[in-house]
């Protein structure tokens, strides 16, 4: 294929995004997701990335049946207004205590209910939850029974496409139609498996191949459910391809790492046009953030933490991530450690943005 005739398939491709978007031919609920992961997407995290993209479907850490019904409740689910659309996760396996955690997350104004069928980790397989679900699936449909009884929100699966030895091509149909039958109609698939056994969480998220056209076939054979496309995704340009063959991609690790990849969700998957953020508003409005934060008590450097890589792969990023990371530990650093932060960020780069400021 030529250089021209590549540029046309992509210009075509993203045409039929734009146009089935603009016409609202796309149901863009879960059009674009961020990754619920945990010790990464708090309440800090998701109002930062909320500022870089309005319209990205957001998803809290995985939280236990058992912190959501015992634990403190305010710390655990509060959240900003601005984080909407926002799913809560959780994790667990008992029908009653899913059910009153949906119900709970419900009353806390959560616009979705996620159960988490695809994390590895030896913890999360201990409290019988997680990927090791795979081979419980029984167990998960009355789950979802159960929830979809006692709220009205979306209860919805993200999973992997098999666990251990079994057959991706054999369980992952067999799971996503008793799911189905069971009144789940969201589906967020990690086009992987997961091994239990041998490897770790990490490994799990790098050594099995990605299986995406199993997922396409999912999609194919179940046209009615909305299946979103999770796993390796680093780009937009990624994301727009997959949007062809699948109703929602889901980014977890990039999103976090490189946030500004963010900045053209918007525009480029939502078609919206309104004006294309900046790093400057960005900034400004976590400054603000900052400020209110820690007049509540909450620490500086468990904010600034998530904005490691707001400049990633442009020069000045490294005195961005050392002072960020450094000085925030120090006695009397506050919110105008940010904005010092990024007078060292090349001023060529970003002249336009600082010559507003």
């Amino acid at each position: 294929m030529s250089h021209f005739e590549l540029y046309k398939s992509r210009f075509d491709k993203a045409l039929c995004l734009f146009l089935g978007v603009y016409c609202g031919l796309v149901e863009q609920s879960h059009l674009f997701c961020i990754a619920p992961m945990m010790d990464w997407t708090d309440r800090h995290d998701r109002y930062f990335l909320r500022l870089i993209t309005k319209r990205a479907r957001l998803y809290t850490e995985m939280l236990t049946t058992q912190a959501i019904l015992f634990g403190d409740r305010k710390r655990l689910l509060e959240f900003d207004p601005s984080e909407h659309p926002l799913a809560l996760q959780i994790g667990g396996a008992d029908p009653l205590q899913m059910a009153e955690c949906a119900r709970i997350a419900e009353s806390w104004g959560y616009d979705e209910v996620n159960i988490n069928i695809g994390c590895p980790s030896d913890r999360v397989q201990a409290g019988r939850f997680g990927a090791c679900l795979m081979k419980e699936q029984d167990l998960v449909a009355k789950c979802i029974e159960m929830m979809k009884k006692a709220v009205s929100i979306p209860v919805t699966v993200k999973c992997r496409i098999g666990i251990d030895e079994q057959n991706p091509n054999e369980v992952l149909p067999e799971f996503i139609a008793l799911m189905a039958k069971a009144g789940c109609e969201i589906f967020i698939i990690h086009a992987r498996k997961a091994i239990l056994s041998g490897l770790s969480p990490v490994e799990n998220r790098n050594i099995p191949p990605l299986d995406y056209p199993l997922v396409y076939g999912v999609k194919i054979n179940n046209p009615n459910l909305k299946i979103i496309l999770n796993g390796g995704l680093k780009s937009i340009d990624e994301a727009q391809e997959q949007l062809l063959k699948v109703d929602g991609v889901m980014l977890g690790r990039a999103a976090y790492q490189t946030p500004w990849v963010l900045s053209k969700v918007d525009t480029e998957i939502f078609s919206d046009p309104t004006t294309p953020v900046s790093h400057l508003t960005v900034i400004e409005g976590m400054i603000e953030y900052i400020k209110r934060r820690m007049a509540e008590g909450v620490p500086l450097k468990s904010i600034t933490r998530h904005m490691m890589g707001l400049f990633h792969g442009e020069p000045g990023a490294r005195s961005w991530r050392r002072i960020l990371s450094e000085e925030a530990r120090l006695p009397g650093a506050d919110a105008e450690l940010v904005r010092k932060a990024f007078t060292c960020v090349d001023s060529n780069t970003f002249q336009d943005e600082q010559r507003v400021a």
